[in-house]
């Protein structure tokens, strides 16, 4: 990166003693002021001053008032010779080859010859000067004066001005220049904003913020606008940017936005030239954000504004019919002209002309049209259940985008066509009257299309595990019948169908019916007397079975509303005491019918859209694809697919679902992005945003070491505001951990999973889950109160947030290592909490504990998590300070993460156990071959062993770590 010319410090003189033409006037005690030369032989005004014969020199020379102008911080270039002591014959031994700089602040002139007094203090001293080449008598016999430049700086002034003094104290020297200035940094513009002239700090370490003014015609899109300048006058750090309107393009590098000419338009801010208005379309004044359209032309709302402006199709060609009895087969060539879009699609208009009446009129809702009536993408209809021998007139209207837009009705090709006679419907509705042992009565609709009269009826049986080749069929004028002849407890197959002087319709559906067996119809007329005898009584005894029922109720909707806050169906949602007008979470499973939640809070997109171009992953309900979306008007953009497995039940795609409608309702940088859902093809589909480096935890472990603590704290910012924007709606995750954080390729963390389905399965395959009290739990993230009375709240889920902190400093490492789940629950039970993780700030560790405080009301909310981190990012020294290993409470902890060192008989062994026994070798050439010896390694003796991975390192070093502990552990215990 090379800065432009602009942005290098500039320099502000106060003072120059070469500029003066007549004598500097200086205050001297007692320095001579004489006429010298420069090293170019310019002749100059110097002072110098060479008593090196007496003992106790104190000579001292002071500047003319200096007015500092503003400057903090002052700078001062002297220019000097120093002769050798040991050139000046007999010199004594006080002789210097160093001078010492003084500075003296004041608010106005009022320095004497006496005051201030010649002494360090009041002046303060800068610096001692020393030169870095003295002169002497040379060669040649000439004398060779050699000059030294030395700069000085001092700060910080707030006085009006000051004066500066020279104190020799027993040298042979000549002051020959002396220059006094401050830096700046230079007005400039970048990044589309105009930084004024700004004086650097008034520590050589100090950085001045300057705010940026964005030039005419931009606005900000990144705020704060800022440049910070430096000690040495240098801008650096920029933050923010301001960019050209809509309507305006960047010109000149960047100064200057101008306004786009006629012809041209911009239609956002951004940092692009202006464009040409596309095709048939045009500006109206100069500076257009977008081109309106000819007469005759039309746009969408979502067509880009650089698509051209496009007109209406024109009529279809070439309508080609093919009747079939009272059905259509519609075919037909698209238009010559599409009106310059792709997105014509066909309506199909229906006329009625057999009414006797004279015109035409529009098909009735009876009629049906295969695969819709309006919106057809492909140039073919099929059309059924048209009335026999009439007339019929289809118009084919080809339409597009825009053709809503135009006055004028859409151009259409028509086709007349007569139906044939046609035998009738299917009957679809068919039911048991009664049975006996050897008969059933049956009983039937009609047709829903008769066309025309129904002569009969042909009804098709027989035994279920008999041939269909061996039915038998009778014949019936009426819709009902009694079927004789059947053996007794014997399942039957029927079937149906109608009979029109056309011929027979198609047979109904497969229905099986069972005769009575003997026992079941002596025992029915058995019942049947006493039931009648017994009438008046059943009415009685049934006033108060519901007199009971009701009191059972209304009890059991006591114990609900008791039961109700451990209930894992629902997340419950209160107005009362949030905000007004904030957003409130929604349960879909509240919906009578889940389906409506999905409808409200997840948008439909059609399957056309969808692209699916590779199985990323295996979810709960199905695959997890990568692909592309491309909405109508909109970029292709890259998404996430999860599908529904084929053969699911109704249950499951409910579940399934469920998850849309929970994610729909949110809106949130840290929270997964829903795009929409595909419930009207197959597979049903959730589209989400893709995110390219997948789950947190596997993210962490593939890049173990790799981060600085910034950045992980950085992560753990946008997982806590992800939270306190989920809490604010009164939503409960119930399931936060890294594997349910996705990440993408800014390093930007957002919470997911919000499927609640897992907790009511029975399946316990997951180890990550465990049953309790009818659900499934993770239980190494669960708070203690939601494992033991299944009391899920947000300060559940700040202790859940705790764990995934450690996941993130550990990176990846699995909480409580291999303990087992019941173990996790009796170690927290005692109090015992996850140590930190190796270079875990003690900051950092604390806010763990905190979001693990076993009381949930003493826990942090999620806004003063955001809150502390913020001021971590903001004052990084408080993330310096390193928790050191610990060794009482949270000992018994680590022993499970790592092997015993004293079960293993060699250092080998224990390389092998923890995974690192490609070092083997490293480790025995560098003379570590002993657990004593092991025990003490340093990070310096890990990377002089040879081992360079972060990750390597890290885990070998807590192991040593580890061992240590446990041999101190092990010498306590004999002691």
């Amino acid at each position: 990166f090379i800065r432009p010319a602009l942005w290098y410090a500039q320099r502000e003189t106060l003072m120059d003693s070469t500029t003066a033409t007549a004598e500097l006037g200086w205050t001297v005690y007692p320095w001579e002021e004489v006429s010298g030369y420069d090293e170019n032989m310019n002749t100059i005004r110097t002072y110098q001053v060479c008593n090196v014969f007496d003992n106790n020199q104190n000579n001292w020379v002071r500047t003319k008032y200096i007015r500092r102008r503003g400057a903090q911080r002052i700078h001062v270039e002297m220019k000097f010779s120093v002769r050798d002591c040991s050139s000046i014959p007999n010199v004594p031994g006080s002789c210097k080859e160093t001078f010492n700089l003084y500075y003296y602040e004041s608010d106005a002139d009022t320095a004497t010859r006496t005051s201030p007094a010649w002494m360090e203090n009041p002046w303060i001293k800068v610096d001692t000067i020393a030169a870095d080449e003295s002169f002497s008598q040379v060669d040649l016999g000439g004398r060779v004066m050699k000059i030294n430049t030395e700069v000085r700086s001092f700060g910080p002034v707030s006085r009006n001005g000051f004066y500066l003094a020279f104190q020799d104290y027993g040298g042979c020297m000549s002051l020959i220049a002396v220059r006094v200035f401050y830096r700046k940094c230079p007005r400039i513009i970048t990044n589309g904003a105009l930084f004024q002239e700004t004086l650097s700090g008034a520590e050589s370490t100090s950085l001045v913020a300057a705010r940026g003014v964005c030039i005419p015609n931009a606005e900000e899109v990144d705020v704060p606008i800022k440049l910070y300048c430096n000690g040495d006058g240098e801008w650096m750090v920029p933050i923010g940017r301001c960019m050209c309107k809509a309507g305006n393009e960047a010109v000149e590098n960047g100064t200057v936005c101008r306004a786009c000419p006629s012809g041209f338009f911009k239609p956002t801010q951004k940092d692009e030239p202006c464009m040409q208005c596309p095709i048939n379309s045009r500006t109206t004044s100069e500076g257009a954000m977008n081109c309106v359209c000819r007469n005759g032309y039309y746009r969408t709302d979502s067509d880009p504004l650089q698509m051209p402006c496009t007109t209406v199709p024109s009529a279809p060609q070439t309508v080609i019919s093919s009747v079939n009895e009272t059905s259509v087969m519609l075919e037909w060539m698209p238009p010559r002209d599409s009106g310059g879009r792709e997105d014509v699609v066909f309506n199909i208009i229906c006329k009625s002309c057999g009414g006797g009446r004279g015109g035409c009129t529009r098909c009735g809702d009876n009629v049906q049209f295969l695969p819709r009536q309006l919106g057809l993408t492909e140039p073919r209809v099929y059309i059924s259940d048209l009335l026999a021998h009439t007339q019929y007139t289809f118009e084919v209207q080809a339409v597009n985008g825009v053709s809503d837009q135009s006055p004028y009705s859409p151009q259409y090709a028509s086709v007349n066509i007569t139906t044939n006679q046609a035998a009738p419907s299917t009957v679809s509705i068919m039911h048991q009257v009664s049975r006996t042992v050897d008969s059933i009565t049956l009983s039937w609709s009609q047709p829903d299309q008769p066309n025309g009269v129904i002569l009969d009826y042909e009804l098709h049986y027989y035994e279920k595990d008999q041939s269909e080749y061996n039915a038998t069929a009778i014949r019936s004028q009426t819709n009902t019948v009694v079927i004789r002849g059947l053996k007794p407890g014997s399942i039957y197959v029927f079937q149906v169908r109608a009979r029109t002087v056309a011929g027979f319709g198609r047979y109904s559906g497969k229905l099986y019916f069972q005769t009575m067996t003997e026992e079941e119809y002596n025992t029915s007329i058995q019942e049947k007397l006493p039931l009648i005898i017994g009438s008046a009584a059943a009415g009685l005894v049934f006033l108060i079975a519901v007199v009971v029922i009701i009191i059972v109720c209304n009890r059991r909707r006591g114990f609900d509303r008791a039961d109700s806050e451990y209930t894992d169906k629902l997340q419950h949602y209160t107005s009362g005491h949030m905000t007004p007008g904030m957003k409130i979470y929604i349960d879909p499973f509240t919906y009578e019918d889940p389906n409506e939640a999905v409808r409200e809070f997840a948008k439909e997109i059609d399957i056309s859209c969808v692209k699916i171009e590779q199985v990323i992953g295996a979810g709960e309900f199905g695959e997890v694809c990568s692909g592309n979306l491309r909405l109508p008007g909109k970029r292709e953009m890259f998404v996430a697919i999860k599908t529904l497995k084929s053969g699911y039940t109704e249950k499951q795609r409910r579940d399934f679902l469920s998850e849309a409608s929970i994610m729909g309702q949110f809106d949130h940088p840290n929270v997964i992005h829903l795009e929409g859902v595909v419930t009207k093809s197959s597979p049903v589909m959730i589209i989400t945003e893709f995110m390219e480096n997948g789950s947190l935890d596997s993210f962490l472990r593939q890049n173990d070491g790799q981060f600085t603590v910034i950045q992980l704290v950085g992560m753990l910012r946008g997982i806590a505001s992800g939270m306190k924007y989920l809490a604010d709606m009164n939503y409960v995750h119930r399931d936060l951990a890294a594997r349910n954080i996705l990440v993408n390729s800014n390093l930007v963390c957002k919470v997911s999973d919000f499927g609640l389905s897992r907790f009511l399965e029975d399946d316990t395959s997951d180890p990550t889950y465990t049953s309790a009290l009818g659900g499934k739990i993770p239980i190494r993230w669960t708070a203690p109160e939601a494992i033991q009375y299944r009391k899920f709240t947000s300060a559940s889920d700040v202790w859940s947030y705790g764990i995934v902190m450690w996941e993130v400093m550990s990176y990846g490492e699995r909480p409580y290592w291999d303990m087992t789940n019941q173990d996790v629950i009796n170690a927290i039970e005692q109090d015992y909490r996850l140590p930190p993780p190796m270079d875990c700030p003690s900051a950092l560790h604390q806010l763990m504990l905190d979001c693990w405080q076993k009381d949930r009301n003493n826990r942090p909310k999620f806004s003063q998590i955001v809150n502390n981190l913020d001021k971590m990012i903001r004052n990084p020294n408080t993330l310096k300070a390193m928790t050191p290993l610990s060794s009482g409470v949270h000992l018994p902890l680590l022993d499970r993460s790592i092997p015993d060192f004293s079960s293993f008989s060699t250092v080998d062994e224990w390389l092998d156990a923890i995974k690192m026994g490609q070092y083997k070798d490293n480790f025995a050439s560098a003379d570590f071959s002993t657990f004593d010896v092991v025990s003490q390694m340093t990070m310096d003796d890990i990377l002089r062993v040879g081992v360079t991975l972060a990750g390597h390192q890290k885990k070998i070093l807590n192991s040593v770590q580890m061992m240590r502990a446990q041999m101190n552990q092990i010498q306590s215990v004999e002691v």
